[in-house]
Protein backbone atom coordinates (compact mmCIF):
# COMPACT_ATOMS: atom_id res chain seq x y z
CA UNK A 1 0.00 0.00 0.00
CA UNK A 2 1.12 3.89 -0.01
CA UNK A 3 -0.58 6.72 0.43
CA UNK A 4 -1.31 9.34 -2.12
CA UNK A 5 -3.70 12.54 -2.11
CA UNK A 6 -6.62 11.89 -4.37
CA UNK A 7 -5.84 14.41 -6.91
CA UNK A 8 -3.06 11.76 -8.06
CA UNK A 9 -5.88 9.38 -8.91
CA UNK A 10 -9.00 11.47 -9.83
CA UNK A 11 -10.43 14.57 -10.80
CA UNK A 12 -13.34 16.40 -9.08
CA UNK A 13 -16.47 18.86 -9.91
CA UNK A 14 -18.57 20.52 -7.42
CA UNK A 15 -20.59 23.58 -7.38
CA UNK A 16 -24.28 24.60 -5.20
CA UNK A 17 -27.95 23.70 -4.24
CA UNK A 18 -28.83 26.31 -2.30
CA UNK A 19 -27.24 26.26 1.29
CA UNK A 20 -25.80 22.71 0.27
CA UNK A 21 -22.68 22.06 -2.37
CA UNK A 22 -22.37 19.31 -4.17
CA UNK A 23 -18.81 17.47 -4.98
CA UNK A 24 -18.25 14.83 -7.11
CA UNK A 25 -15.11 12.68 -7.35
CA UNK A 26 -14.36 10.65 -11.04
CA UNK A 27 -11.38 8.18 -10.89
CA UNK A 28 -9.92 7.75 -13.93
CA UNK A 29 -9.09 4.50 -13.15
CA UNK A 30 -11.74 1.57 -11.96
CA UNK A 31 -9.40 0.20 -9.98
CA UNK A 32 -8.61 3.15 -7.99
CA UNK A 33 -12.69 3.81 -7.62
CA UNK A 34 -13.08 -0.21 -6.55
CA UNK A 35 -10.12 0.46 -3.95
CA UNK A 36 -11.10 4.24 -2.75
CA UNK A 37 -14.87 4.15 -2.39
CA UNK A 38 -14.85 2.74 1.01
CA UNK A 39 -12.37 4.92 2.03
CA UNK A 40 -14.25 7.84 1.41
CA UNK A 41 -16.76 7.72 4.31
CA UNK A 42 -18.99 10.39 5.29
CA UNK A 43 -16.73 10.71 8.58
CA UNK A 44 -13.78 10.90 7.45
CA UNK A 45 -14.76 13.45 4.49
CA UNK A 46 -16.44 15.62 7.43
CA UNK A 47 -13.84 15.14 9.59
CA UNK A 48 -11.67 16.60 6.69
CA UNK A 49 -13.66 19.55 5.53
CA UNK A 50 -13.92 20.79 9.64
CA UNK A 51 -16.52 23.19 10.28
CA UNK A 52 -17.15 23.85 7.13
CA UNK A 53 -19.56 20.88 6.74
CA UNK A 54 -22.49 21.89 9.21
CA UNK A 55 -24.95 19.01 8.00
CA UNK A 56 -25.00 15.63 7.22
CA UNK A 57 -23.32 14.35 4.25
CA UNK A 58 -24.66 11.93 1.84
CA UNK A 59 -22.73 9.71 -0.55
CA UNK A 60 -24.12 8.09 -3.59
CA UNK A 61 -21.74 5.82 -5.88
CA UNK A 62 -21.82 5.72 -9.47
CA UNK A 63 -19.71 2.84 -10.56
CA UNK A 64 -21.12 2.67 -14.25
CA UNK A 65 -18.83 6.15 -14.36
CA UNK A 66 -16.11 5.23 -11.42
CA UNK A 67 -17.38 8.08 -9.62
CA UNK A 68 -18.77 9.27 -5.81
CA UNK A 69 -21.11 12.16 -5.44
CA UNK A 70 -21.22 13.71 -2.25
CA UNK A 71 -23.65 16.44 -0.86
CA UNK A 72 -22.58 18.13 1.61
CA UNK A 73 -25.55 19.77 3.29
CA UNK A 74 -25.17 23.25 5.19
CA UNK A 75 -21.48 23.53 3.63
CA UNK A 76 -22.13 27.39 1.76
CA UNK A 77 -23.86 29.54 5.03
CA UNK A 78 -27.07 29.79 3.31
CA UNK A 79 -26.29 30.15 -0.07
CA UNK A 80 -24.81 32.92 -2.59
CA UNK A 81 -27.08 35.30 -1.79
CA UNK A 82 -27.18 35.05 1.72
CA UNK A 83 -23.72 34.17 2.97
CA UNK A 84 -20.47 36.45 3.20
CA UNK A 85 -18.19 33.27 3.38
CA UNK A 86 -15.48 33.16 0.26
CA UNK A 87 -16.97 30.61 -1.58
CA UNK A 88 -20.60 30.80 -1.24
CA UNK A 89 -21.08 28.41 -4.46
CA UNK A 90 -18.63 25.74 -3.12
CA UNK A 91 -16.80 25.64 -6.51
CA UNK A 92 -13.25 24.87 -4.44
CA UNK A 93 -15.01 22.15 -2.45
CA UNK A 94 -13.91 19.90 -5.38
CA UNK A 95 -10.60 21.02 -4.75
CA UNK A 96 -10.12 20.82 -1.22
CA UNK A 97 -11.70 16.82 -1.55
CA UNK A 98 -8.75 16.13 -3.53
CA UNK A 99 -6.46 17.43 -1.20
CA UNK A 100 -7.09 13.78 1.39
CA UNK A 101 -4.96 11.71 1.72
CA UNK A 102 -5.99 7.57 0.84
CA UNK A 103 -4.60 4.76 0.75
CA UNK A 104 -3.79 2.40 -3.03
CA UNK A 105 -2.28 -0.72 -3.94
CA UNK A 106 0.96 -0.05 -5.42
Amino acid sequence: MKTVKLYDIAHARSGDKGPNSNTGVIFYKKSDYEFVKSQLTTEKIKAHFGGIVRGEIIKYELPNLNALNFILKDSLGGGGSESLINDAQGKTHGQMMLMMDVEIEE
